[in-house]
């Protein structure tokens, strides 16, 4: 099936032409026209309802999609949709949220169709991602919050994943850490492509090799009582674990249970460091967990900048970007009780 990016590609356009000549939304030229319509019809493109709406309907609505929602709002989620409501109220737009998996790309679509919001915000992005495929063949205006592995045409901002990674481990290092665990995402996370399970876990096994460290990595469930287990899989695996890094904020809170409860001192005993999390979460454990702060409402402000960007041009005039987290002291990191010397 022909996609707008054939017909662009044939046409000798950009993606943004043709929606611009499907929607209606900014003037395309006679010829332009002439040959965006004759790819067309070279192709058999039918063009999508979404993007024929997009001229006769307009919305102060911008939508984001973000499934986890029977999971609550964490704190670093909430941090984002702040913001993101904020920036966008400032620009005239009220923001609401869709709580549609990645397997429901279509019903994404079909609330599109109806001219239900403006532009869309994709959270919880996978590496294959229908829903991004799916907006992105429409012409409907998107950003991602977040990387698909497709990243071409496509406005995103994200978590620098990699760097946080290689920060926290550093970190540690500094102190005098050699045995370090990595507590992820559920194993149905990976399972379901979501993509900062797979960069963290590639980040955290890159930083650990390079400074001669053997990579300790576990997916675990996202409940304090999964954290209990997993936690208790490392301790007995690793009787040298003196440090473990968590990217899992409920699971988390299982970790610190599961210490206490084998009578072992955090962080005298065993170092926790909680990276793309907020000290507002961390503020709940005790002791007080040490964080690599997610930048959610950095990221909030810049997704919307984008998508408005999108919908007003038909491509972002801002450039992608990439954040990484910052370093919050807490309570749940100490030095290692042998410290050899830091590593570069």
């Amino acid at each position: 099936m022909a996609t707008m990016q054939d017909v662009a590609t044939l046409a000798k356009v950009s993606l943004s032409t043709v929606s611009y000549a499907l929607s209606g939304t900014r003037p395309v030229s006679a010829a332009t026209r002439e040959r965006i319509e004759a790819a067309m019809t070279e192709l058999g493109f039918q063009p999508n309802a979404a993007a024929r709406s997009l001229a006769s309907r307009r919305s102060n609505v911008l939508a984001l999609v973000y499934p986890a929602v029977e999971r609550g709002l964490g704190g670093t989620v909430a941090e984002f949709v702040d913001s993101a409501a904020q920036v966008a109220r400032e620009h005239g737009y009220h923001l609401v949220l869709w709580p549609f998996r990645t397997s429901q790309a279509e019903e994404i679509l079909d609330l599109v169709r109806q001219g239900m919001a403006a532009g869309v915000l994709v959270m919880d992005v996978a590496l294959d991602d229908d829903r991004v495929r799916m907006l992105q063949e429409s012409g409907a205006p998107y950003t991602m919050i977040g990387r698909t592995r497709e990243l071409e045409g496509r406005p995103w901002v994200d978590i620098d994943f990699e760097r946080t990674a290689d920060d926290a481990v550093q970190y540690l290092a500094d102190l005098g850490h050699r045995h370090i665990a990595f507590l992820n995402h559920s194993e149905q996370s990976a399972a379901e492509g979501y993509a900062p399970t797979f960069r963290a876990d590639d980040g955290y096994a890159v930083a650990m090799t390079r400074r001669g460290l053997t990579p300790v990595a576990v997916h675990c469930g996202e409940t304090p009582n999964a954290g209990r287990a997993a936690a208790a899989e490392l301790l007995d695996a690793e009787p040298r674990l003196s440090a473990v890094i968590t990217m899992n904020e409920y699971a988390t809170f299982g970790v610190v249970a599961e210490l206490q409860r084998r009578g072992l001192s955090v962080p005298d005993d065993v170092s926790i460091l909680s990276i793309v999390s907020s000290p507002g979460v961390g503020e709940m454990s005790n002791p007080p967990l040490t964080t690599m702060h997610a930048p959610g409402a950095e990221l909030g402000r810049q997704g919307v900048l984008r998508l408005l960007s999108v919908i007003a041009d038909g491509t972002p005039d801002l450039p992608q970007v990439l954040v990484p987290c910052s370093l919050e002291e807490g309570g749940t990191v100490s030095r290692a009780r042998s410290p050899r010397p830091a590593l570069d």
